[in-house]
């Protein structure tokens, strides 16, 4: 499975390469208030796509440390779980108790 997934990578390079070396004309970007950027097409792409993907990570982020929270509560709740089933289990498994004997 390593080796399929470094072959992949291998080929996406190459092809992201050649993608680069195909578009590698100038072009400008016009901001607001006549603001212009110009760089070569691959650059502005590669830009553009890096904000995006930060972007996408940082909107996980709650979500992610919420879930983590409720995965340690949880985990609290199992171990609270395990501990009364360990001891329901060492109460029955040890023997009855006599009842005690009153001498009148």
């Amino acid at each position: 499975m390593k080796i399929i997934s470094r072959i992949m990578a291998v080929i996406l390079f190459i092809v992201f390469f050649g993608f680069a070396l195909k578009n590698d004309q100038i072009v400008t970007l016009h901001y607001f208030f006549g603001y212009a950027q110009s760089a070569p097409l691959v650059i502005l792409l590669l830009a553009f796509f890096l904000s995006g993907a930060i972007l996408g990570i940082l909107a996980m982020v709650p979500i992610v440390f919420h879930h983590r929270k409720d995965i340690s509560r949880h985990k609290k709740t199992i171990a609270e779980i395990e501990q009364e089933r360990a001891a329901e289990q060492r109460a029955s498994t040890q023997p009855p108790q006599p009842d005690s004997i009153r001498n009148t």
